[in-house]
């Protein structure tokens, strides 16, 4: 019997940056509704059984009553675990998804709820879906598509090996303690608060890694993406060393264009570490910061090719289209898709 873990941040794309951007925020009855597309193509491809965290925004309540009403819907289970209202939460609800053996986990939310799930999730496959503020590494993908792919995981349908890719990710180190690392980007700030942890004042920021910058990217990975794009595949980040330079005008935010100002650009280099220049600050990671720096503290930076195995949604969906999965036989004209 298969089992599929959903993790839905309830706080995702509410934070400050509506108020100070373009950003829209998403109602929790959208949220709800998008969990239901996935429960539906979960359903229509055989999961018996999905694992959730009981959240208090409500979401897990309304799915509750929407399930007596919907037809084809695999069990929906709450996990056993306390729940406090904060960002551990999701770390917790990823652990005990393993220890019930769930075979795929379909995440809600934007880079920030990644980078706690991805810490805890191992090999896990992730079917990563945005619904956050700044979404470089969870792509804009239909739920019920996305519901039928990680179904078809979890079943063993198509090969995880095939249509999974193993992510790059950011380790940073302060003082020797290894902090969560990055799936995008880590910039260092000049400005020693951490407050509402939300970016935008570009002419504050000092420094900027990146594990990939892809072109049409928005918040920090945008200005890496108009300076060197770098795919996700690519064996190589960006340090980027903001100062008197070249302009660029890059969308940070949504419906937020800023310039910055660019002295150097350089690669990052697999499995090397790199010291950031030293100075009072903020650490943020994948948009939000983290911590304050001291000047006499000690922060290293080493780009990895260890970070969590996501699915190719379009790849998995031309498999099962080649397989017949989803027909009453394979079709051959779906060969070359793959």
């Amino acid at each position: 019997m298969s089992e599929v873990g959903i993790l839905v941040n309830p706080a995702a794309a509410r934070d400050v940056r509506r108020l100070i951007s373009g950003a829209t925020s998403v109602p929790l009855s959208e949220r709800s509704a998008r969990v239901q597309r996935v429960l539906t193509g979960l359903g229509a491809i055989g999961v018996a059984r999905v694992w959730m965290m009981f959240d208090r925004a409500g979401i897990a309540g309304g799915l509750v009553q929407a399930s007596k009403r919907a037809t084809g819907w695999p069990e929906i289970c709450f996990l056993d675990m306390p729940v406090e209202g904060e960002s551990f939460d999701t770390q917790r609800a990823v652990r005990c998804m393993r220890e019930v053996g769930v075979k795929c986990v379909v995440v809600l939310g934007g880079d920030g709820t990644h980078r706690l799930v991805s810490h805890e999730c191992g090999s896990l496959p992730l079917v990563c879906l945005s619904t956050g503020t700044n979404n470089a590494f969870p792509k804009f993908q239909e739920e019920t598509v996305a519901g039928l792919v990680a179904g078809a995981v979890a079943n063993s349908l198509v090969d995880s090996q095939i249509v999974c890719q193993r992510n790059k990710r950011l380790r940073c180190f302060v003082d020797g303690e290894e902090m969560i690392a990055a799936l995008v980007d880590i910039c260092v700030a000049r400005e020693p608060w951490v407050g509402t942890r939300a970016l935008w004042r570009p002419e504050n920021f000092a420094m900027l890694y990146l594990t990939f910058a892809e072109p049409g990217a928005i918040g920090l990975s945008s200005i890496g993406s108009l300076v060197t794009p770098v795919s996700r595949e690519a064996e190589v980040g960006i340090s980027i060393k903001f100062g008197p330079g070249r302009r660029v005008d890059a969308p940070i935010a949504p419906g937020l264009m800023r310039q910055v100002e660019i002295a150097d650009v350089d690669p990052l280099i697999l499995g090397e570490r790199v010291r950031v220049p030293a100075m009072i600050g903020t650490l943020a990671l994948d948009g939000e910061k983290e911590v304050t720096l001291r000047a006499d503290q000690c922060v290293e930076i080493e780009l990895g090719q260890d970070g969590p195995r996501s699915v190719n949604v379009a790849l998995a969906m031309a498999v099962i289209a080649q397989r017949g999965v989803l027909s009453d036989g394979p079709w051959d004209s779906a060969q070359e898709a793959v």
